[in-house]
C-alpha cells in the first residue's frame, strides 16, 4: 500500500512540475498585472487552530495559481485559484473573496479547506 501512495505522489510531483512549465509567467499571461496577493486561512479536520498563509505572485512568477493541501496523504489535491484569478483579470477586479475545498484523494478524509482573499494590482 505504501508503494502505491509513493508512486502516486511521485506522479503527482512530476505532473505539478509540468503544469508549472506549461503555465508560463505572470507577465506573459497578464501583462497588465503588477502583483497578485493571496491571503488564505487553512482549516483541517483534527487541527484545532487555523493556519494563515500569504502567497505573492510578481510579474516574473510562474502563473500557476494552485496551492497544495496540508494533508500529508493527499494526492493530486490542493486548491486551484486559476479561474478566480483569470476571471478577476478579465473583469479588471481588484479583490475576490471565497472558499475552496481540497480537490484531492488520499488515505484519509482530512483534507484542508481554505478561505481566500485575492488582491490584484494593475499597471
Amino acid at each position: 500500500m505504501n508503494n502505491s501512495i509513493n508512486s502516486r505522489k511521485n506522479a503527482a510531483r512530476k505532473d505539478r512540475i509540468q503544469r508549472k512549465l506549461d503555465a508560463g509567467l505572470v507577465d506573459a499571461m497578464f501583462p497588465e498585472v503588477t502583483g497578485i496577493v493571496i491571503n488564505m486561512t487553512y482549516t483541517q479536520r483534527g487541527i484545532q487552530k487555523s493556519l494563515p498563509r500569504i502567497v505573492n505572485f510578481f510579474p516574473g512568477s510562474d502563473a500557476l495559481f494552485r496551492i497544495d493541501c496540508l494533508c500529508k496523504e493527499c494526492v493530486d489535491g490542493g486548491f486551484d485559484l486559476t479561474q478566480v484569478i483569470t476571471g478577476m483579470v478579465r473583469n479588471r477586479r481588484e479583490r475576490a473573496v471565497g472558499d475552496l475545498s481540497c480537490e484531492g484523494s488520499g488515505a484519509s478524509d482530512d483534507h484542508s479547506k481554505i478561505d481566500y482573499n485575492v488582491s490584484i494590482q494593475y499597471n
